[in-house]
């Protein structure tokens, strides 16, 4: 999709890059094989800790504010919901998979990483596309020009 709105493309492009490593997680743990995991473990180490801290936290603090006193409340209330479980999960997850990147993740742990991962997967692709569906169209309407660019700027510093 083509949004109107920086802070909706910048958002989009890295649900785009989520799902794109999602998808190959997902793959990997229907393969069949113990190893194909194993060489995207870190990046979704890296993916999660990103979509967990920063992504959320600023949808959380700058977004679904504004969607609630523009009367969108229930929406914002339910992406939040979503927010929390996928915390859970990678709570979970996080130490899991940052054992198996550094070969210390005892055989034990591999189912219990694995049906996290999957959990994960299938969660975050679903939030991802209802965000993608619902969310980044109504900031096309909601955001005017300048509060696009200083969200966007914020975002894009980390802040």
């Amino acid at each position: 999709m083509n949004f109107m709105r920086q802070v909706s493309q910048l958002l989009d492009d890295e649900h785009r890059n989520s799902i794109a490593l999602l998808d190959r997680v997902g793959h990997a743990l229907t393969s069949g094989d113990a190893g194909a995991l194993q060489p995207l473990v870190a990046p979704l180490v890296r993916q999660l800790e990103h979509e967990i801290g920063h992504h959320f936290g600023f949808e959380e603090a700058e977004l679904f504010p504004r969607l609630a006193e523009a009367g969108d409340g229930e929406l914002a209330e339910l992406l939040t919901e979503e927010h929390d479980t996928l915390r859970a999960v990678a709570d979970e997850l996080l130490p899991l998979a940052r054992a198996l990147a550094a070969g210390t993740l005892a055989d034990s742990q591999r189912a219990p990483m694995q049906r996290l991962a999957s959990e994960l997967v299938e969660r975050q692709v679903a939030h991802i596309q209802k965000e993608t569906m619902a969310l980044l169209p109504m900031l096309d309407d909601l955001l005017d020009d300048e509060t696009d660019r200083q969200l966007a700027f914020a975002y894009a510093a980390g802040t």
